[in-house]
């Protein structure tokens, strides 16, 4: 099963990095504003957050193959659906493509919670960081494959712009029938499978919202709860909200400033193809320490390392925004720092989401857990074109430098107080 999620994220990393790439430069060229260039980071944010949401609730009724199959689907037709608005020049047809494109982005993401459904607890954190490291080779590939993809797009008297969509349309589609006939038996049925006989499909599936509840601050609004619900949730509500607040202000920071460093690179002079090698690099820096990041959490814990990523993202802003803009190699730098910080927060604040959940019964938060992470992502995205409209590039990267910087205080906050 895990070399079936593997093979999966080989093929579908080459679709993650479609959007990253060139859609910014996509809306810049056919909305002509650098101001709307945010506009799709924010739509297919957007679309991972409604895919984050369907696919979670449809691997808890379900099973992982058929969600996770259906999210890539999903993902591929958002695609072709780019391809053809480019096409066509078409922004109508464009802006809802590029969110339905966005539960791609989401199913490669919740892939990772399939790796930890059979994991022993201290070894959970390692591996559904092998599933994320596996998505490395087509993400980083994908960036620079553009002026292939473009010149192939050429060819077919498409804009080249639209090349990478073509590249995605075709990951997606290979991992969604990949995950659709291979993944035998399904994981999230056999971690269901080893939950205790006590334990009720009914009982868990208040747990399960109990969680969820307690993860976007709310609480039982079903009257008296049972005091032994209520003292597991006063030890799982709070371990959800953590690990969910440690991703959101890892990832909205994150986006922002991978989102206009293409547009920034691009108004200093240079080529597609060095955008390229830059966002790969911070691709890379995305996925390629999830294993040593797994082995971290599992060993040191959660909050701590979380605390580093907020210390470590904060520097790589700082570091973008002291950036000369001719300077790629400081900006490839900083982004790649980014992109290290992300995975710290992202596999940290998976371990602490995972560990508070019932065995093989949380599926929903999960997704829900990821819609937050899209919200964040689709509001760093949608700001940042504004951001630098209205005072540049580095007023950009010093609002992402003291946001990321929020975490490390609220991990240690958690790791003294257990809260």
């Amino acid at each position: 099963m895990l070399a079936v999620l593997v093979a999966s994220q080989l093929v579908s990393g080459a679709g993650l990095t479609a959007g990253i790439v060139v859609g910014a430069l996509l809306a810049e060229q056919m909305l002509g504003s650098t101001g709307l260039a945010g506009i799709p980071t924010a739509l297919f944010t957007g679309g991972s957050m409604l895919g984050a949401l369907v696919v979670g609730r449809l691997c808890q009724r379900r099973g992982r193959r058929p969600g996770l199959g259906a999210g890539y689907a999903i993902g591929a037709l958002g695609s072709v659906g780019v391809v053809v608005a480019v096409a066509l020049d078409q922004v109508a047809l464009l802006l809802p493509s590029l969110l339905v494109y966005g539960a791609g982005t989401a199913t490669n993401l919740l892939a990772r919670y399939a790796g930890a459904d059979l994991a022993a607890p201290h070894r959970r954190a390692r591996a559904l960081s092998r599933v994320l490291l596996a998505a490395t080779l087509g993400a980083v590939a994908g960036p620079n494959l553009v002026p292939l993809t473009g010149d192939l797009a050429r060819a077919w008297g498409i804009p080249p712009l639209a090349g990478p969509f073509l590249l995605a349309a075709l990951g997606y589609a290979a991992a969604a029938v990949l995950l659709t006939t291979l993944l035998r038996p399904d994981p999230l049925h056999l971690a269901q499978a080893r939950i205790p006989a006590s334990e009720t499909p009914e009982t868990a599936r208040g747990a399960d919202a109990d969680a969820a509840a307690d993860a976007h601050g709310g609480s039982d609004s079903g009257g008296e709860a049972d005091p032994v619900r209520r003292g597991a949730n006063r030890q799982r509500g709070p371990g959800v909200a953590t690990g969910l607040w440690i991703m959101l202000l890892g990832q909205l920071p994150k986006v922002a400033l991978m989102t206009m460093t293409p547009v920034h690179l691009a108004a200093n002079g240079h080529s597609t193809g060095t955008i390229g090698l830059v966002v790969s690099l911070h691709i890379a820096a995305m996925f390629l320490p999830s294993p040593l990041t797994g082995l971290l959490t599992d060993r040191l814990g959660a909050l701590p390392v979380a605390a580093a990523s907020g210390v470590l993202l904060c520097a790589a802003a700082l570091l973008a925004a002291a950036a000369p803009g001719d300077s790629v190699p400081v900006l490839a730098v900083a982004l790649t720092l980014a992109g290290i910080a992300w995975n710290l927060g992202l596999v940290s604040g998976t371990a602490v989401i995972t560990a508070a959940l019932p065995p093989g019964r949380g599926a929903n938060t999960q997704g829900l857990a990821d819609v937050g992470l899209a919200v964040a992502g689709s509001t760093g995205g949608l700001l940042s074109g504004l951001a630098v409209t209205a005072g540049g590039y580095d007023t950009l990267a010093l609002a992402c430098a003291l946001t990321a910087l929020l975490v490390t205080p609220l991990a240690l906050r958690a790791a003294r107080t257990g809260a």
